[in-house]
């Protein structure tokens, strides 16, 4: 035999094995990071008071066709049991930002108005310092809400006179305290909810148009054919109102303000962010995010998409966020960096979806979990969160670890291999081995939830405990008296239970005992 070619043809063998093995590895949609810094642009899309059920692509029965988020979860990774830190807006935007829980600071745990002081302490790590630190350029465009240091007339705090709808805000002088106090390079907000005196946008610390009119100076109170609906308890007669879900409080508004065109000047910002950066550092990354005023009140969807949706304003305006969605990922691609940049969909909570409307239109905003914004119960804090990073986030893929939006800053901690300072984002766990494929389920195994009546629920092991009786929210009764010798608070099994109707309170003490104790431990850190 000529052992020269056996010898070849074993030789020719190894390599071809090897060539394969390496082709697979590269080719494979779920490749494991290499242990360097990673630094890919982030766009973070946070829509306001959008439900899990909203998202077609999430719920075969929605009502609403969302083909770009749809197109999003297919490239990317959907989260089934991810959740808001608290369930309504200010409590969950300071827990995604700063990594921590908003119940542990006394002045983000509600929601607040627009004359707010910042809730966010000076010191206090976000997402943007910890970018920032490894060179990212930080931008924010859209919804604040975690509150602005005005300056004022008279030296005293910010207020607003409500017989009078105006304020002793001295706009012409620039905020003393706001987003780039945070770490954010580019700033353009509007300071609260789009329902929420003032209404004006602020790019850096100053007012843009500091020429001010009341709401009231430009929109009627009322229209011809205005009829009250179940959300009319949240105005009062000098508000505007013109139907169910279209309606602002009254206040001051800069002149070329238009509350109808306020989302659409947002996102162009946002757009604008992405396109400068990419012209002007090209071989920087950028995080971007857009915390959108949508579809939170009022319902002012576009001319576009107005009459589509087939379950009125509310869905209308929720095809207007499945666009921004199109247009942000439509930006990246044709600028080249869609490879380059992990795009993040979220909301702040559940959707304000009362059982009135889910009968009314047979469409499910929260999916079949109990409740709607401002509960304790899963329909107030359960959220959509789909994140994608083409090559390197396995596309198509589910997961159904339990998951804070107060993790993100730990995740991206993580991805950019720096560690988090002593006292800050104490209430983050990553998830960045689920998103790199390293490992199928992220560390966290419990969770806080906290409501808008203060009520707190804590879930581990399968179980979901809430302390007192109601929803803790915005649906009816919100807070019940527990009868003699009847359970005082609420427990209930996820698996077999997932839509909270069956209180084993009384039935499982042992479990309540110890998730109690559990949930005074964490408060007490």
């Amino acid at each position: 035999m000529n052992y020269f070619f056996q010898g070849k043809i074993c030789f020719n063998s190894i390599i071809s094995g090897l060539f394969f093995l390496l082709f697979t590895q590269a080719c494979t949609q779920n490749p494991v990071q290499s242990p360097e810094r990673l630094k890919p642009n982030i766009v973070f899309i946070f829509a306001d008071d959008m439900g899990y059920g909203d998202i077609s692509g999430l719920n075969a029965h929605s009502k609403i066709r969302t083909p770009a988020l749809d197109s999003l979860i297919q490239d990317g990774m959907i989260f089934t049991n991810a959740h808001a830190s608290a369930s309504v807006c200010t409590p969950s935007r300071y827990g995604l930002l700063t990594g921590r829980y908003a119940f542990r600071s006394p002045m983000a745990a509600y929601g607040i108005w627009g004359f707010s002081p910042v809730v966010i302490e000076p010191g206090r790590e976000t997402l943007a310092t910890l970018l920032k630190r490894e060179g990212y350029t930080t931008g924010i465009a859209g919804k604040w809400h975690l509150g602005v240091d005005w300056q004022t007339k008279d030296s005293n705090p910010a207020v607003l006179d409500p017989a009078t709808g105006y304020s002793n805000v001295d706009y012409s002088l620039p905020i003393q305290s706001g987003p780039t106090d945070f770490g954010f390079d580019f700033s353009f907000i509007h300071p609260a909810s789009l329902d929420i005196p003032p209404y004006l946008f602020i790019r850096g610390q100053n007012v843009v148009d500091t020429a001010m009119v009341l709401t009231t100076d430009i929109y009627p109170t009322r229209q011809d054919y205005t009829e009250y609906s179940w959300d009319k308890k949240h105005t009062d007669d000098l508000a505007v109102y013109w139907e169910k879900g279209v309606w602002w409080r009254q206040g001051e508004m800069s002149r070329s303000f238009r509350i109808e065109e306020c989302h659409k000047t947002l996102v162009s910002e946002g757009l604008g962010f992405i396109n400068r950066q990419v012209e002007e550092k090209p071989d920087s990354p950028f995080f971007l995010y857009m915390p959108l005023t949508g579809p939170h009140t009022p319902w002012v969807p576009s001319e576009k998409h107005k009459g589509k949706s087939g379950i009125g304003l509310y869905g209308d305006f929720v095809l207007d966020i499945d666009e921004v969605v199109a247009r942000v990922r439509q930006t990246l691609s044709d600028n080249n960096i869609l490879d380059n940049t992990i795009v993040v969909f979220a909301t702040d909570n559940g959707a304000y979806w009362p059982e009135v409307e889910i009968e009314l239109h047979a469409h499910d905003s929260n999916d079949g979990r109990r409740g709607q914004k401002g509960d304790v119960w899963d329909g107030g804090h359960r959220v959509p969160l789909i994140v994608s990073w083409p090559g390197h986030i396995q596309s198509g893929s589910k997961n159904t670890s339990l998951i804070s939006l107060t993790d993100f800053f730990a995740t991206f901690s993580e991805m950019t291999d720096q560690p988090i300072p002593n006292g800050q984002a104490e209430d983050s766990q990553s998830f960045w081995p689920v998103l790199n494929g390293t490992a199928n389920q992220s560390a966290r195994q419990e969770m806080v939830h906290h409501s808008s009546r203060n009520f707190y629920s804590i879930r581990h092991g399968g179980w979901k405990y809430i302390e007192g009786l109601g929803s803790g929210g915005f649906t009816d009764p919100a807070v019940i008296q527990p009868q003699e010798g009847g359970p005082t608070g609420q427990l209930y099994k996820e698996d077999t239970d997932p839509e909270e109707k069956i209180n084993l309170f009384s039935e499982r003490p042992e479990v309540v005992s110890e998730l109690a104790e559990m949930l005074d431990e964490i408060r007490g850190k």
